[in-house]
């Protein structure tokens, strides 16, 4: 046989059709997600020209086909530490589809420290397959890399482009690298190929050689292989590229493989060149892996696979500690990756628990939102409706039964109602949030962080009170602003001060006299301070006290009181606040009170609004945690829902709708689901996300899903007290399809309500053990007649996600389309239009009431600036009145509004109507007395 009868494999050209296909399917991929885009990331240590060639090369393949490439270079002297530390910054970039470190590193890296760096790189990157992982799957008949190393790839598809069989062929591999020898044995033996593998210590290996159908070259020695050698029809793939002198070239040198190409021609059916084979290919399926790697990360992300935790479901449902102690959560890091978050987006607090980074917001800034629900519920009774419990139930039916993405997201609770008596708000039953111990006790204690920083607060208030009335204008500002090695300068937030006073001066030395009265005095009336001290314990003697009364206080003492942690406008600030620095901002501009003057006398006045955001600069992360289902749930702030707007936080809201969101082009069928609750009734913590929390976030809900219960609503219709602690009534335990009827109108009223904010309206019948079909029907019928969307009886407590499935079906049916939300009033009505029409509209009163008080308050508001916040009712939970005792849908009332206050930080004012209290109480009986510790095991056993 001639040269001119051997087939040349033309790798160069076979290499241009797989770099124009990846270059097709990237364009067709990007119209469909405009976001998606490729990237290669090379590591190259040093400047070897060798491998800077070969880089330019995959630069300029990657440009070709709409690969970013980042070339990422070090000195020749980096350590195997700073390569390592360098490729586990790019597995934690999302945006990087693969990594490949260039090959050789410097003279220092022996071959130990070479596997070093290539185990680094994640095998879901190892666009090169020379990760174990990748390479151990390789040879694993039973399975398949996540990449086929590109060269060995290279070779096996030069291979098939000739349509030579390999299936039974005689096949010999010269060369035992994990780069290309072993690799191309293992992916000859998967195609049935029966392979020889040869090394320098291999003996007759010219006779070896002359026995094989198909004869692959990988030793870098120069023309090695002689053509003598080549079985005649045989299939010759040259691996080889090595440099031999040429006095014809301009370099003195060319490029020639392991085989001796002009005579192996002579005798083989089909060759590769050298160049112009094997090395195109290489670099094109490098394109193809990086291509594969990018459009997996991108499905996994799209898809957020949350694998859920079995329940083991019992007939007599056990106690809420018994059923959470019996699962295992999965770990928090699990779940974290199952819902897309990125490592480096994740702050653990042991197992189960972490905290969340911010900076996922900006990184799925370009995602459209899930769909937003709020739960809510129908007026309760003293013991509770299973607002939790749904909440939790339906994410657990939504996410672990039908496979979309859920987050629920609710408050923290505080560890007053944990010790009191209304127990943890974990849920119940098979719908609960787990460990329920950590998530009802200190979790990550941003509750402790608001304490810490409400009390410095009222600390630094006090101290400012009692300097002033003890020293003169000239000592109080010389301490203020001292002379430190010879220089007085004011600190930065005394600038803020300055302005506002309307003084242009920054060399404290030029103040005048009158300047320095006015910047160092607050002159701060007593009778106005509205900040108090707080626990996070219902301690009923710290309502009133008399603080400053030691000695060294000098006879300046006040009456004073506590609050619970929860109640600080702290809480409330932490709740609303969208990012680190509005959150400085929002402490800062806190009012604790008025001057003499009349002027409001905020935090920053008083020179602490920063050491208050430092003191709570982590609890702006939400805090993650999981179902008993192991969907996940996001913890986060506890304002009280009777003082404030009783709402978790918008930054937990806005990074699960995120996680819940759709990239660019996919279908509305993927969108996912958050669900975040509301405290108490529609009329309470509903009323106030929609007027106050929506306003702040921008955020527009889709609907509400209102939880009604037989109990409640026999309750509205007359029924009997119902009394936490004593025995319910038969009313509540045995069908009473009268009384139920009656209640009924309350139910009606909160999806009338509900409506006005322009909210499609679900009725989650939450089943009682006692509840009757007949009952149950009752409530679906009169909540459709009342205008709701769907009403659904729900048996999530005893039967956990699987109870709620039908309920989640409806949510997914009722949500399709847009939010038609809209606010109830306009932020520029005068303060009382405003309490009006929240009165008239939400509670059906004939009007409000004002006191004097009342009435002088809204007039120094309004002269301070703040007449356009929003309102925040401050009443009874009890009632759609101010009157605890008038039950289900009452009219012909008129609202008492007692006083108005302010939450400058926060950002609304709250009317109080009634005898509301800041800081519970500890009943005859609290809740505490059954709680404790193995001490064998140190588990918390008692507390639900």
């Amino acid at each position: 046989m001639s040269s001119s009868q051997a087939r040349v494999i033309d790798g160069a050209l076979l290499a241009k059709s797989i770099r124009e296909s990846v270059a097709d399917k990237i364009a067709t991929y990007k119209q469909r997600y405009p976001r998606f885009q490729p990237q290669l990331a090379v590591v190259q240590a040093g400047d070897r020209p060798d491998s800077t060639v070969y880089i330019r090369m995959k630069a300029k393949a990657s440009e070709e086909v709409g690969i970013h490439f980042q070339h990422v270079t070090l000195s020749e002297a980096a350590t195997v530490q700073e390569v390592v530390a360098v490729v586990k910054r790019l597995n934690d970039d999302d945006s990087i589809s693969g990594i490949l470190v260039q090959l050789p590193l410097g003279p220092h890296i022996d071959s130990d420290d070479v596997r070093t760096v290539t185990e680094s790189i994640s095998p879901e990157k190892d666009v090169d397959g020379f990760h174990a992982y990748n390479i151990g799957l390789l040879s694993s008949r039973a399975s398949s890399p996540l990449f086929t190393p590109c060269t060995p790839a290279a070779v096996i598809r030069l291979l098939e482009s000739t349509d030579v069989p390999v299936s039974g062929a005689n096949a010999v591999v010269l060369g035992r690298s994990d780069i290309v020898g072993n690799p191309v044995v293992a992916l000859l033996r998967n195609r049935d190929a029966t392979v020889t593998q040869c090394h320098s210590r291999t003996k007759n290996l010219e006779q070896i050689v002359k026995q094989a159908d198909i004869l692959i070259a990988a030793i870098g020695q120069a023309e090695f292989v002689k053509g003598s050698w080549v079985k005649h029809g045989a299939v010759v793939i040259d691996v080889g590229i090595n440099s031999i002198p040429d006095a014809t070239k301009k370099s003195g040198q060319r490029l020639v493989g392991d085989v001796n190409y002009a005579e192996a021609a002579l005798h083989a059916s089909h060759i590769t060149p050298v160049p112009g084979g094997v090395g195109p290919m290489t670099v094109a399926l490098l394109m193809d892996n990086v291509l594969t790697s990018a459009v997996r990360r991108f499905e996994q992300a799209r898809t957020r696979k949350v694998i859920p935790l079995p329940l083991d479901i019992k007939a007599k449902v056990p106690s809420d500690i018994e059923i959470a102690m019996a699962q295992t959560p999965k770990p928090i890091t699990e779940l974290a990756r199952e819902i897309g978050l990125l490592p480096d987006e994740l702050e653990s607090y042991g197992k189960y628990k972490a905290k969340v980074e911010l900076s996922v917001l900006g990184r799925l800034a370009h995602r459209k939102d899930g769909k937003y629900i709020v739960i809510s519920g129908i007026t309760p009774t003293p013991l509770g409706e299973g607002k939790s419990t749904t909440t939790v139930g339906l994410a657990q039916a939504l996410g672990a039964h039908l496979g979309r993405p859920a987050f629920a997201c609710v408050r923290q609770p505080s560890q007053g109602p944990t010790f009191g008596i209304k127990g943890g708000a974990a849920g119940g039953g098979y719908s609960q949030i787990i460990p329920m111990d950590e998530f009802n006790l200190h979790l990550t204690g941003d509750i402790h962080a608001v304490t810490a920083a409400n009390n410095l607060l009222a600390a630094a208030l006090d101290a400012r009170m009692f300097h002033e009335a003890t020293q003169s204008d000239k000592a109080l500002y010389s301490r203020l602003v001292p002379t430190k090695k010879g220089k007085r300068e004011f600190a930065p937030l005394m600038f803020k001060r300055l302005q506002k006073l309307g003084i242009n001066k920054t060399n404290p030395n030029e103040l005048t006299p009158e300047e320095i009265n006015r910047f160092a005095r607050l002159d701060i009336d007593p009778q106005t301070i509205t900040w108090n001290r707080v626990l996070d314990v219902n301690d009923r003697f710290l309502r009133k006290v008399t603080i400053g009364r030691n000695s060294t206080e000098k006879g300046h003492e006040r009456e004073a009181g506590f609050d619970i942690a929860v109640a600080s406008e702290c809480m409330a600030v932490l709740a609303l606040t969208t990012d680190l620095k509005d959150m400085r901002e929002r402490l800062g501009a806190m009012v604790v009170a008025t001057s003499k003057g009349g002027d409001a006398v905020t935090a920053d006045d008083i020179g602490v609004g920063g050491a208050l955001a430092v003191l709570m600069k982590d609890t702006v992360k939400p805090n993650l945690m999981q179902t008993l289902e192991g969907t996940p749930v996001f913890v986060h702030a506890g304002p009280f829902a009777n003082i404030a707007h009783g709402n978790s936080s918008i930054l937990a809201d806005r990074v699960a709708l995120k996680l819940a969101g759709t990239e660019p082009g996919e279908s509305s069928d993927r969108v996912g689901y958050v669900l975040t609750e509301g405290g108490f009734g529609a009329d309470m913590g509903m009323e106030k996300f929609c007027n106050i929390k929506c306003r702040v976030s921008g955020l527009k809900p889709d609907a509400t899903v209102v939880v009604a219960t037989t109990r409640a609503l026999k309750m509205h219709g007359g029924g009997p007290e119902v009394t936490p602690g004593k025995p319910l009534a038969d009313t509540y335990t045995k069908e009473d399809v009268v009384t139920l009827q009656k209640g009924c109108q309350n139910l009606a009223r909160h999806i009338q309500n509900a409506r006005k904010f322009g909210l499609k309206v679900i009725i989650a019948i939450n089943r009682f053990s006692s509840d009757t079909d007949a009952e149950l029907e009752l409530i679906r019928r009169e909540a459709l007649a009342a205008g709701a969307d769907a009403a659904i009886v729900s048996s999530h407590w005893a039967e956990g996600g699987a109870g709620a499935r039908p309920l989640a079906e409806a949510v997914v049916a009722v949500c399709e389309g847009e939010s038609n939300f809209k606010f109830l009033y306009d932020l520029d009505l005068p303060i009382d239009e405003k309490i009006d029409i929240i009165c008239k509209e939400i509670y059906r009163a004939d009007g409000i009431e004002l006191s004097e008080l009342a009435r002088k308050q809204l007039d120094t508001y309004t002269r301070q600036g703040y007449r356009n916040l929003p309102i925040c009712m401050a009443k009874t939970q009890y009632s759609f009145s101010h009157d605890p005792s008038l039950k289900n849908a009452p009219t012909g009332f008129t609202v008492p509004i007692r006083e108005v206050r302010l939450s400058a930080g926060a950002g609304f004012l709250y009317p109080i109507l009634g005898d509301m209290q800041t800081m519970p109480g500890l009943g005859t009986r609290p809740g505490f007395w059954e709680v404790g510790l193995e001490p064998e095991t140190g588990r918390v056993v008692g507390l639900f």
